[in-house]
């Protein structure tokens, strides 16, 4: 795990144990990703993060709203994938960015209960998947 992930983890424990957001966490994460997270504060400030989640398995992913003008909605697992182009682009094939603005719109969300909740059953949440 690389500096800049660990001073991030350390950060996002931080900010969901007090469900709050204070002046030196939000330079620390605008120092580590730029403009990305710029635009993930935009999408939270805007109630554009969903969780969706199934029941009775608990499992769960993001919905994201994008900035464009049509609004495109992103599934995301905010640690590990967003089905955006910036992820395969600038993530998996550059390797430019630690990961996109709507995956740190989604664990922003998630650390601080900002998300709008979404409850659907194990079947609905697999043919949401089945779609990525």
């Amino acid at each position: 795990m690389s500096a800049s992930s660990l001073v991030s983890e350390t950060i996002w424990k931080e900010i969901e144990s007090t469900r709050t957001l204070n002046d030196d966490q939000l330079w620390t994460l605008h120092f580590l990703f730029g403009k990305n997270f710029e635009g993930a504060t935009r999408i939270v400030d805007q109630r554009g993060v969903s969780k969706i989640s199934a029941h009775p398995s608990g499992r769960f992913i993001f919905q994201v709203t994008g900035e464009s003008r049509r609004k495109d909605q992103y599934l995301c697992f905010a640690e590990n994938f967003c089905a955006c182009y910036s992820f395969f682009y600038d993530v998996v094939n550059r390797g430019e960015q630690l990961c996109c603005k709507h995956q740190l719109a989604a664990r922003l969300a998630a650390s601080l209960g900002s998300y709008v909740e979404v409850k659907v059953s194990d079947e609905e949440l697999a043919v949401v998947l089945s779609k990525i």
